[in-house]
């Protein structure tokens, strides 16, 4: 359960993250909760980023990488890191937000006229080669409800044989990937959830069996911890694998599929509870580099409020089952 001044801290914050503590945290009524949700659009960094949308209605004048030009704009076309300012990463960060789809009425026909994927020039909703980007591009198409239908296809044609999926499985990798199998199944769930469709949820479901397999944590060749990655916190999660992100993915099928929590997440929640400072609160660990058109969390080594949210929400819901 969340303390006084932990929940207190929690609320004083952008709307973005506010609506889901009143949700999820604080037992506001639904009226409440939808308020603040509405926000996102007019205030605060829904709002911000809303304002740089491209009249083209790409952000950075690319789908998955700003353009040329607009690198160069910037004055860092070649710096470190992936840069998290054009369409794919805007649109996923404002649906995490929150921010209702009716705020971005005719996007989708804009970038079905307007965005090509980096890769091949390939047409955006139809999706590219990568697994990582073709999940949050069946999200954010269902969100706003774009066709993408033959991103559906690519994820029941490109399963591995182990149950996930790989985003290296072009340059012939036939093992699963714990960041690929993670965001393809955290991105066709919220799919699931906004279609009703379960066209893919038995290829979910085996992916999952992935992760559970592995206690969210170890490879299962050894039973060795996967890499440092695993038990590292930082938010925004970006396309980085990490074991809370994974927790909450579970947390999220137990509500939907009406299941009862593994048991084999047991591990990754003793993990997730270790990191629990003092005052109730987790700490920002790692920040994935690269251009952002504003910080969207607090620096490494302090409480993230994001972070906070998303640990206490799987915490309430492990401890009460």
């Amino acid at each position: 359960m969340t303390d006084a001044a932990t929940l207190d801290w929690l609320l004083d914050t952008d709307p973005a993250l506010r609506w889901r503590v009143e949700r999820d945290l604080s037992g506001a009524p639904p009226e409440r909760w939808q308020a603040t949700r509405e926000r996102v659009a007019t205030e605060g960094m829904g709002a911000r980023l809303l304002a740089l949308q491209d009249d083209d209605g790409q952000w950075d004048g690319g789908a998955y990488f700003p353009s040329e030009e607009h690198a160069k704009a910037a004055g860092d076309p070649d710096a470190d890191g992936q840069p998290w300012t054009a369409t794919t990463w805007t649109l996923t960060t404002l649906r995490e937000f929150g921010l209702p789809a009716r705020h971005l009425d005719g996007t989708a026909e804009k970038l079905d006229r307007n965005a090509h994927w980096e890769y091949g020039d390939l047409p955006y909703w139809g999706g590219e080669v990568d697994v990582c980007i073709n999940a949050f591009t069946l999200a954010n198409g269902a969100w706003l409800g774009a066709d993408v239908s033959p991103i559906v296809r690519f994820f029941l044609d490109h399963r591995m044989d182990d149950g996930g999926w790989n985003c290296e499985w072009e340059n012939g990798s036939t093992r699963s990937s714990f960041h690929s199998t993670l965001n393809a199944v955290r991105e066709i769930l919220f799919w699931e959830r906004t279609t009703g469709s379960t066209e893919l949820t038995e290829a979910r479901h085996a992916a999952e069996e992935y992760l559970l397999e592995r206690h969210l944590l170890r490879r299962l060749s050894d039973d060795q911890p996967v890499g440092g990655f695993v038990a590292h916190l930082g938010w925004p999660f970006r396309f980085v694998y990490s074991s809370l992100r994974a927790l909450d993915h579970f947390r999220s099928v137990s509500l939907h599929d009406g299941t009862p929590p593994d048991p084999r997440l047991s591990d990754a929640v003793d993990t997730l509870r270790a990191d629990r400072t003092p005052d109730g609160r987790w700490v920002q660990e790692r920040r994935h580099p690269g251009r952002v058109w504003f910080e969207l969390d607090v620096p490494v080594g302090e409480p993230s409020p994001w972070l906070t949210y998303y640990a206490t929400r799987v915490l309430d819901w492990w401890d009460a089952r």
